[in-house]
């Protein structure tokens, strides 16, 4: 059963009789802020569910905590993407937040405020945001990928501008859920990921919440998904499948390595077929246009002369392996070469914004080491490609 009391609040009552409180807000809102503490204070619930995590919980208690990120050790990881990606899309919400006024998540950590002076339990209800990330993108199709990742960079440079009173009307006229809808349209995938995976991942961990009187603090967008889980009682006691990194497909898997092995098999026959002098000329042109348009995109990057070395030799390498790819060693080696500088880690998420600073500081730029070499060297690997069956 399902009553409204204000107009962002769902007043739930499940089948066993627990009261959820289900608070919808915007990540940026100070109406939402005020609207979190006064019903967490009126109704004194026997537990607070927040749409956080663990990670994103101490960013919160820890603001200044990621300045102090180890870039080496992310790359070493293979983090860096999502680094990229998590630099991203919060550098859009907090630039968003400076037009309300109000940091990014402060609604959300107002309920933890509030439930830690009240002395009531907290349980941290959202999926591990790095988890949800690597399932996005290993559920995306390659060829949605690129369109993805367009998009995801030219948020960098959206002018949209957005008030209070135009964030009050978004969620009282519903155009949260058409914008979502709509996204649905173009990245099925990701809209599964992101907003139903997390709507059921959310209402779970909300319905097995401790406590007969419960208050739960969500982003808006998720908020009709989650009442309509457990008001349908479709909420899952197992949540470990939606924790869980897809694999990639078989037919993936061949093509990954059925083009490096279709790529030497045709150099060995080229040798049989036409002699080692035009193997061997085929060899190094493959190695010219891989290394030389890795090369290229570093020169691109700004990268230290040692790290547009590395793009050189280890480009022709990774372009005959699906596992690895030539950017890892590109960042790994810009970051040791030129790490970056205190005052340029704590101004990372302003300078992410403006196009220039991109080469400037030496952070944003291992990132470029990273993206930058990979595209010219795929089209080098292409051309390659063809002038080896050309030689036949």
């Amino acid at each position: 059963m399902q009553e409204q009391f204000h107009n962002d609040i769902s007043h739930l009552i499940t089948q066993n009789g627990k009261e959820i409180f289900l608070i919808g807000t915007a990540h940026i809102s100070e109406e939402s802020r005020l609207l979190v503490r006064e019903t967490i204070e009126k109704e004194n619930p026997d537990a607070v569910c927040i749409e956080l995590d663990e990670g994103r919980l101490q960013s919160l208690d820890e603001p200044e905590r990621w300045k102090k990120t180890d870039l080496k050790t992310v790359i070493k990881e293979k983090q860096l993407g999502t680094l990229v990606a998590n630099l991203i899309l919060g550098s859009y919400q907090k630039r968003m937040g400076a037009q309300t006024g109000v940091k990014p998540g402060a609604e959300l950590y107002e309920a933890v405020l509030a439930a830690r002076e009240k002395n009531i339990p907290i349980v941290l209800s959202d999926r591990n945001i790095k988890l949800t990330l690597k399932r996005a993108w290993a559920s995306t199709p390659w060829y949605r990928k690129f369109s993805l990742l367009g998009g995801l960079f030219a948020s960098l440079f959206d002018k949209t501008e957005i008030n209070e009173e135009e964030l009050q009307k978004m969620k009282e006229q519903d155009t949260l859920n058409t914008l979502m809808q709509e996204f649905g349209k173009t990245y099925p995938e990701i809209k599964q990921v992101l907003i139903h995976e997390r709507d059921l991942f959310l209402a779970s961990s909300i319905n097995d919440a401790e406590g007969k009187k419960i208050v739960a603090v969500v982003g808006a967008g998720h908020k009709k998904g989650i009442c309509e889980i457990i008001e349908n009682g479709k909420t899952v006691s197992d949540k470990t499948p939606l924790e869980i990194i897809p694999p990639k497909s078989l037919f993936s898997k061949v093509v990954g390595w059925a083009i490096p092995i279709a790529i030497v098999t045709s150099l060995i026959a080229l040798g049989v077929h036409a002699g080692i002098e035009k193997a061997g000329e085929a060899s190094l042109y493959w190695a010219m246009l891989t290394g030389g348009g890795a090369m290229l995109g570093t020169i691109v990057a700004g990268g230290h002369p040692l790290t547009i070395l590395t793009a050189l030799v280890a480009a022709p390498f990774t372009g005959l392996t699906p596992l690895i790819g030539v950017g890892f060693f590109t960042a790994l080696v810009q970051v040791y070469m030129r790490p970056p500088r205190v005052k340029e880690m704590e101004t990372l998420t302003e300078d992410i914004w403006h196009f220039k600073l991109w080469w400037k500081n030496r952070a944003l730029r291992v990132f470029l080491c990273f993206l930058l070499p990979g595209f010219p060297a795929i089209i080098g690997k292409i051309l390659a490609i063809f002038n080896i069956y050309q030689s036949f």
